[in-house]
């Protein structure tokens, strides 16, 4: 590009967003990533690390991990949490500095459900047993709309009655509560992968007869009330997110079109953005529901920004910056959210920046790497017309 083209450009994904009083830089946003690294349920160095560098590289909005809200809703002993007043001041240091970079903190809410007391992932989510209990981490009993155990091996969880229903929604309310006061500008409620929410969703896992089970709108009912008492209890000018399992379910038990029925009624409700996954209910972690090719959730995005008029944010293999481009050009979603690709480089948005021409890609940078990075390239112009001349 010559410096006239450079200076035009204006791609889609570096343009901001307003949603309620908040505005982000970009359409960038780092999707949360579990770490396993949390020591009583609060965040270390590792978070503040992990998670800086992405505020650090450009991106518009930084997700923490899935956050507990419980201590016996978290997945595993090392899983982070924010059910504690000093949990929350601990949060607050990983928020001031990804504020400070000029991104937005977002964090997602989690209920793991019927899907509690595990090992880490590389130990392929296995429950926890006697050997465990032995070092300390006994195993525990989740709860969870229907008492059907996740895996065979775990213990089985408890039905849920009203007070447990009530109890779980308030201790969403009381998480996001804690959230502000941690810093955090956007709350996003994890009903995806086989969390709470989707237990009460999906009829493999609801096998109730009361007003929480039996159709879809039974089975939506718990998922609603709990997005109204947080949306109630959330600031009227900060966004609300809610990630969903778009399909799910052998043989399609879960549908996008359910999906599509349940967006309407969470934008009714005051969700802002519907993060589009898939699966989590059923079957091992290798079944995949959905093919995993590049920008495998897309599709999901655009029909339900089309059918239900929310934003969208699509996460799935996205690795370039003109893939990334071309789908909020289309108007396929609003967000693209990226993960291990920013492991891989979490300087990912000043490359795709350079890449699609925007002027002064370094001023995505802190200026102290900004100026030494300009500084660079113009040793190099230098270089190249010395080597010419």
């Amino acid at each position: 590009m010559t410096p006239a083209d450079t200076m035009l450009a204006d791609p889609v994904l570096f343009r901001p967003k307003t949603m309620r009083g908040l505005t982000v830089k970009n359409r960038i946003a780092v999707s949360p990533m579990s770490q396993y690294r949390a020591i009583n349920a609060a965040p270390t160095d590792w978070h503040l690390v992990h998670l800086g560098k992405f505020a650090m590289g450009g991106a518009g909005i930084v997700f923490c991990e899935e956050t507990s809200v419980s201590e016996r809703s978290r997945k595993t002993y090392d899983c982070p949490g924010i059910y504690t007043d000093e949990q929350a001041t601990a949060w607050r240091r990983v928020t001031d500095f990804i504020r400070q970079q000029g991104a937005a903190a977002a964090i997602q809410l989690g209920h793991a459900g019927r899907k509690v007391a595990t090992r880490a992932p590389w130990d392929g989510f296995s429950p926890l047993g006697p050997a465990d209990a032995d070092v300390g981490r006994p195993p525990w009993s989740g709860l969870a709309p229907s008492p059907i155990p996740f895996k065979e091996g775990a213990m089985a969880p408890k039905e849920m009655d009203k007070d447990d229903i009530r109890y779980v929604i308030q201790l969403h309310v009381d998480a996001a509560k804690r959230s502000l006061d941690a810093g955090f500008d956007i709350v996003e409620i994890h009903g995806a992968h086989g969390y709470i929410v989707q237990q009460f969703l999906s009829p493999i896992t609801n096998k109730r007869t009361d007003a929480y089970g039996g159709d879809l709108a039974g089975r939506m009912r718990f998922g609603l009330e709990l997005i109204e008492a947080v949306r109630a209890a959330w600031p009227a000018d900060r966004p609300l997110f809610f990630r969903g399992s778009c399909v799910d379910g052998r043989g399609g038990i879960w549908s996008l079109e359910d999906t599509i029925v349940l967006a309407k009624e969470l934008k009714v409700r005051g969700v802002d953005v519907f993060d589009c996954s898939s699966g989590g209910i059923d079957g091992p972690l290798t079944l995949h529901v959905v093919p995993r090719v590049p920008g495998y959730h897309v599709p999901f995005a655009r029909r339900i920004r089309a059918e239900v008029g929310i934003d969208t944010m699509a996460v799935g293999l996205i690795t370039q910056a003109k893939q990334a481009e071309s789908y909020l050009e289309a108007g396929d979603c609003d967000f693209v959210a990226l993960a291990r690709e920013m492991l891989w480089n979490p300087n990912w948005p000043i490359h795709a920046a350079q890449e699609l021409g925007v002027a002064n890609p370094h001023e995505l940078l802190p200026p102290h790497y900004a100026w030494w990075l300009q500084k660079r390239e113009e040793t190099f112009a230098i270089s190249k017309k010395e080597s010419h001349g």
